[in-house]
């Protein structure tokens, strides 16, 4: 198995264990959406008796860190990725776009310190991946982020919004889409479906079953937790490499 296998799994588990810890601490109500179905596998770590030491491996982080990916934002080489797994139809990932990402994006992103990475994570029906294909049919003419925030800005505190296409349609228009014709038929892209459903099965392979998580380098954020936390989370990995 590779170091980067190897270290993927274990980030999934600790993601597995954090988000299931939050679940408890809430109640299933805290500020974390969890999927319907699809629940976090058990697995038992076989037994380490007599096992020879490991040798140390180099934290890795979830990131793709991909040039001109239409999906992330900040510097291609920022000492810290946020990875985030998300749902447009999320009301908590809509919290955290609209109550921390600004600040995040002003302090850590701006500044050359964080790049931040979108995972599609559609757990709430047809809608969530109509819409998850919509935003990458945006980011198809260099709108994904500005496609990104209008859904949110326009998302309900409670609840999941319904998203049909003519509601998609008018998110583009509304963000200056400039090629309508090119975004409606995208809307039908199997390339981009492909891509949405690619993102929610690395989710799951990870143990992620709520929206949104988080994972900044190696350190999960489960929820949409308070702005500190994920400012918190930030400096201490930049600590880690003198930033």
């Amino acid at each position: 198995m590779s170091t980067r296998r190897t270290t993927l799994i274990a980030i999934g588990s600790t993601l597995a264990v954090a988000a299931i810890g939050v679940m408890i601490w809430a109640g299933t109500t805290g500020p974390g959406d969890t999927a319907p179905t699809s629940p976090i596998a058990e697995s038992q770590a076989p037994s380490t008796n007599n096992a020879a030491p490991q040798p140390e491996q180099p934290p890795l982080t979830l990131d793709r860190r991909i040039d001109g990916d239409p999906l992330a934002m900040g510097a291609i080489d920022a000492p810290v990725t946020l990875v985030e797994f998300a749902d447009y139809r999320c009301p908590f990932c809509g919290v955290f776009s609209r109550d921390s990402m600004p600040q995040i994006k002003k302090e850590f992103v701006d500044t050359g310190l964080v790049r931040v990475e979108w995972r599609d994570f559609p757990i709430f029906g047809d809608d969530s991946v109509a819409s998850a294909v919509a935003a990458r049919a945006a980011g198809e003419q260099g709108k994904f982020w500005e496609y990104h925030d209008a859904i949110y800005a326009a998302a309900p505190e409670r609840g999941h919004p319904d998203y049909p296409r003519e509601k998609l349609v008018e998110f583009a228009r509304q963000v200056g889409v400039p090629d309508m014709t090119k975004f409606t038929a995208d809307l039908d892209s199997p390339e981009l479906q492909q891509a949405v459903a690619k993102d929610l099965a690395e989710g799951k392979s990870l143990g992620v079953n709520s929206t949104p998580v988080f994972a900044i380098n190696s350190t999960p954020v489960v929820g949409a937790q308070p702005l500190s936390v994920f400012q918190e989370a930030i400096r201490a990995e930049l600590a880690k490499v003198g930033r």
